[in-house]
């Protein structure tokens, strides 16, 4: 609890930790509610600051001891940290402390999991380990010594090498002793150790210089079957770096642990990256396809952060868009080589609209670097990271493919040990270009999402685009500069035939034009394509325009984009004037449906319709008020037009998406389950759920069974089958959080808070795991109609949880608490509920520092 008010801390604040550490030792004797911890460190003074006045964070630190070159230490407790007299020059600092993993509910620090020692130091959880500058600007080489009762820790890992390993009885200096050491000097939040009970899955990778590293993935007895896929994900992402990157791996061995209770998805640690359970572990019988492409990502991810976060890193936390911006991109990247690049692409942009617009367009609104934050937790948000990774993408499409590849270089040659800044990064691209940069900066600096509006001429057989842009005013910025936009744009004839392949336009003023000359008739532009920059597109095209762009547009995103605004637009009509589903709109969908020639993937999406937040968000942005009850009504509406309107193929589609032989997480086998699925969704509300009734019984792998399960309970004949995948999967921590979301999912709105209850009560609901709070709250305040529900039930349920939460875990209420975000769209009686809720949260006597911020950003709405 935070017992001090709120400190903001400013950008423009920085200054230099005033030494420099050489090596850090570390001992942990291990007990579950009494861990002593015994750091030796070697600090010398750093030229470059000008504050020399020894401070060093720490919280929820017992002090035992404390010691100055031998010397005991007469330390000042301060908010945050100790303080004490040293000398002005190199000097040994010697401390023990006692620490409660036990009681760390937060998830920061040492905590247990299910009996196991874990750690989360990211962003600032070292702190709770021993008295540091915990900052990440401080790198240094660690050296750990474990310590612990062999019985119950077999496996002790940490980061770096292992120069002795208990198992191996020829080296160990005792059995209950191991001992990391990495070379590779890091900061604080890359510190990792894990100790339990633990079984390895091992491999191992040699690297393009010929180094053999020894690979290994612990989990849990019991769950090694669920090891092979990660460990082939991570193998996969070792190649592409070097192959594509340039980047080998720079240690012996590389350890993935796989821990229950995890804040968020994993944390990259040096040679030893700890996941959140959900986001390694995978079997063809307990994971879906979504389920083996996110596993294949995050690790892809934290593996890649090797180099572009743990080699190179930020100088301090308002750079975090740095190495996750990157590293996110780089992900991308590798999906895409590895998948397919169109389907990608859709899927990155439906999670930056769903996630970031809304924020960007919200009380929670911040530019990628933030100026200043009271929490730095509360800022690891879609901004930072897909926004992030947005803006790479625009610089990497701007100096082009081989001027990008000549950049990264050299911020590898140039910067590698040493933690940067936004400033360093452009600074590479611009001495490698002689391009100057100033202006695209300001992606970094300006919050809100850009409207790019666009107007046409055509004379004299020239085709001219006039495009604007402008940006809405956003929390502490209510003035916007203009800024580096690449629209991406192809011109197409009459006939859909591509008369000028995609060229990269630079809006760079409030208002430009762009001319093409020599054009006999009339183009057709497609604007926008590959989605080339995070902006709305006004362009006030009907829908003969969208329907010709969906039949002829030789861009895959621009192509899937015209489907999508005609539902979207159709969707909108239903809303306002209670009108029937677009009839050329669904046959215009019909013809793409039947074109075999087109990735399964990729038509899946086709089908697919905006959520019902999503078209709330466009309502409020043009001026209304958007009904929750009515957008699920009209949305419900177009999905039985589909169905009714493709009812002569979707038994035909359903049929040839089937996928023979034993499962395999590769792509195009992914793809086709989702159009059968997709096809299966619509199926159910012609034939009840007999075709769903029938792929459940003879299901063989988890997409197959949670589809038709989903299919039943749409058409609310689920109950017996919903009551038998409890009791075939009641022992897969995994899969029953499946089994509590789908639940939530498929409530009547006006049943949700009732439903939701009601899974509270169950005796597997473990509302202190993150992963079993999130499958049901989190389903809450994504189904937009009962969330939204008139009643305010759910509102008020969620705050009740959120309020119990909060003394436990900060970090994961906090994060719930965007939940409310978008509250002033709404009516002023949903406003009047959702300010009733806000108010008893803001209000608890002891509420954390996490959620006083959220909560206090969200209420100034």
């Amino acid at each position: 609890m935070q017992d001090a008010a709120p400190k903001t801390i400013f950008l423009k604040d920085y200054t230099p930790f005033g030494w420099i550490i050489d090596d850090v030792h570390l001992t942990f004797r291990l007990h579950p509610s009494a861990t002593r911890v015994i750091s030796r460190i070697r600090f010398r003074p750093n030229p470059d600051a000008t504050d020399r006045s020894f401070f060093l964070h720490g919280e929820a630190l017992k002090p035992i001891s404390a010691k100055v070159d031998g010397h005991e230490v007469a330390l000042r407790h301060v908010d945050g940290g100790i303080e004490a007299d040293v000398p002005d020059a190199p000097f040994n600092w010697e401390a023990e402390v006692e620490i409660n993993p036990e009681a760390n509910t937060a998830l920061e620090g040492l905590y247990m999991s299910g009996g196991m020692y874990c750690t989360q130091c990211e962003a600032e959880g070292f702190r709770k380990i021993t008295w540091y500058p915990d900052r990440p600007d401080v790198m240094a080489q660690f050296t750990v010594r474990i310590e612990s009762d062999a019985d119950h820790t077999p496996v002790m890992l940490s980061n770096g090498n292992g120069l002795y390993y208990h198992q191996d009885g020829t080296q160990t200096p005792a059995p209950n002793v191991s001992i990391y050491e990495d070379p590779w000097p890091k900061p604080a939040y890359l510190f990792a150790l894990v100790a339990g009970d633990l079984v390895a899955h091992e491999d191992t990778f040699t690297t393009m210089s010929g180094r053999d590293v020894d690979l290994a993935i612990y989990v849990r007895p019991g769950d090694e079957h669920k090891c092979a896929f990660g460990m082939e994900a991570l193998k996969k992402s070792m190649k592409w770096d070097e192959d594509v990157y340039g980047r080998e791996y720079d240690l012996d061995e590389f350890n993935i642990v796989a821990v229950d209770d995890f804040n968020m998805g994993a944390m990259e640690n040096k040679g030893l990256n700890i996941f959140n359970s959900s986001c390694v572990l995978a079997s063809p019988e307990t994971s879906t396809d979504g389920n083996f492409e996110r596993i294949e990502a995050i690790i892809a991810h934290e593996y890649f952060h090797n180099w572009t976060g743990n080699r190179i890193t930020c100088r301090d936390w308002f750079q975090l868009c740095l190495k996750e911006g990157l590293t996110v991109f780089r992900d991308a990247q590798f999906t895409a080589d590895m998948r397919s690049e169109p389907v990608k692409r859709i899927d990155d942009v439906l999670a930056l609209r769903a996630r970031q617009f809304p924020e960007d367009q919200g009380p929670l609104s911040h530019p990628v670097r933030p100026e200043s934050f009271q929490e730095i937790n509360n800022f690891y948000t879609a901004t930072v990271y897909e926004k992030g990774a947005e803006v790479i993408g625009m610089l990497k499409t701007l100096v082009g493919d081989a001027a990008y590849a000549k950049a990264l270089d050299l911020y590898f040659d140039r910067h590698d040990g040493q933690a940067c800044t936004i400033e360093d990064w452009i600074q590479v691209f611009e001495d490698s270009t002689d391009r100057d940069l100033s202006q695209f900066k300001l992606w970094y600096s300006q919050s809100g999402t850009p409207k790019v509006t666009v107007r046409e001429d055509y004379r004299d057989n020239t085709f001219t685009l006039h495009l604007s842009q402008s940006s809405a005013p956003t929390p502490g910025q209510s003035e916007k500069l203009p800024q580096v936009i690449p629209v991406a744009v192809g011109l197409l004839n009459d006939n859909g035939d591509e008369v000028m392949p995609t060229k990269v336009l630079e809006l760079t003023e409030a208002e430009q034009s762009f001319s093409f000359e020599g054009h006999a008739t009339r183009p057709v532009p497609s604007i926008l394509r590959g989605f080339s920059a995070p902006v709305t597109l006004e362009q006030g095209i009907d829908t003969a325009r969208r329907s010709f762009l969906l039949s002829h547009d030789t861009d895959p995103f621009n192509r899937w984009e015209a489907g999508r605004m005609l539902a979207r637009d159709s969707l909108l009509t239903s809303i306002r004037k209670d009108a029937a589903p677009n009839a050329d709109y669904l046959e215009g969908l019909k013809t793409v449906l039947r074109d075999d020639t087109l990735d399964p993937a990729y038509r899946a999406l086709m089908l697919a319709q905006p959520s019902q937040s999503e078209l709330a968000g466009v309502l409020h942005q043009a001026g209304d008020i958007p009904d929750p009850a009515a957008i699920h009504a009209a949305s419900e509406a177009m999905r039985d037009a589909k169905a009714q309107s493709w009812a002569d193929i979707l038994p035909g589609l359903y049929a040839a998406n089937q996928v023979d032989g034993p499962y395999a997480p590769d792509a195009e086998g992914a793809g086709k389950r989702d159009l059968a699925n997709s096809a299966l969704g619509l199926l159910t509300r012609l034939d009840g759920g007999a075709t769903a009734a029938k792929q459940y019984a003879k299901a063989d792998n988890m997409t197959l069974q949670l589809a038709a399960l989903s299919a039943l309970l749409d058409a609310e004949a689920g109950d017996d089958a919903l009551a038998a995948f409890y009791e075939q999967w009641r022992d897969d921590r995994l899969v029953i959080d499946k089994w509590f979301s789908l639940q939530v999912m498929h409530a009547k709105p006006d049943a949700l808070a009732e439903t939701t209850q009601r899974l509270t009560n169950h005796i597997d609901f473990d509302w202190k795991n993150p992963n079993r709070f999130r499958a049901v709250m989190g389903m809450l305040a994504a189904h937009h109609a009962g969330f939204h529900h008139e009643s305010g039930a759910a509102y008020e349920l969620l705050t009740d949880w959120l309020i119990k939460l909060d003394p436990v875990n900060p970090q994961t209420t906090a994060r719930m608490c965007s939940a409310f975000q978008t509250w002033k769209r709404y009516d002023a009686d949903r406003q009047s509920l959702i300010a009733t809720q806000l108010g008893r949260i803001a209000g608890q006597p002891d509420l954390s520092r996490d959620t006083s911020e959220m909560i206090t950003r969200i209420q100034g709405a």
